[in-house]
């Protein structure tokens, strides 16, 4: 399966429009257009850059055509209760501007009830917050 036909995929799995994902990744909006019409196909790196801004495994965009997973832990998708607590704010205030896409390193989708999804990465280099540890003991 081709970058373009994964990428839209995700995207319309993520209902993520072509603005969102620039806003998401960083790359100029011209440019997702170009990767989705399938014009033009980023580098490996890039590929892996835009699987991390969008929650998948960093392998996603490869030749072969691994399964998807949206990864719900906290080494990419970041619990809003955690970041509120990072900023200082309450978590109302993240959901809301989360919703609102008023933040650039995350989303909100409404289903039938609401998702958010915090890119750890995003977050950090947007805000310059650290992410603490987490130690996990088998």
């Amino acid at each position: 399966m081709s970058f373009a036909s994964k990428l839209k995929g995700l995207m319309e799995e993520l209902d993520l429009t072509q603005a969102k994902v620039s806003d998401l990744t960083g790359i100029g909006r011209s440019s997702i257009s170009q990767y989705v019409s399938g014009k033009n196909e980023p580098s490996k790196e890039r590929r892996k850059e835009i699987a991390r801004s969008l929650g998948v495994q960093d392998n996603y965009f490869e030749e072969y055509d691994p399964v998807a997973t949206v990864q719900y832990n906290s080494t990419v998708n970041l619990p809003v209760e955690l970041v509120a607590k990072l900023m200082k704010k309450s978590p109302r205030f993240v959901r809301r501007g989360l919703q609102d896409g008023v933040f650039p390193w995350g989303y909100a989708v409404k289903l039938e009830h609401w998702s958010y999804f915090i890119s750890s990465v995003k977050f950090t280099e947007c805000t310059g917050i650290q992410i603490p540890a987490v130690e996990v003991s088998a």
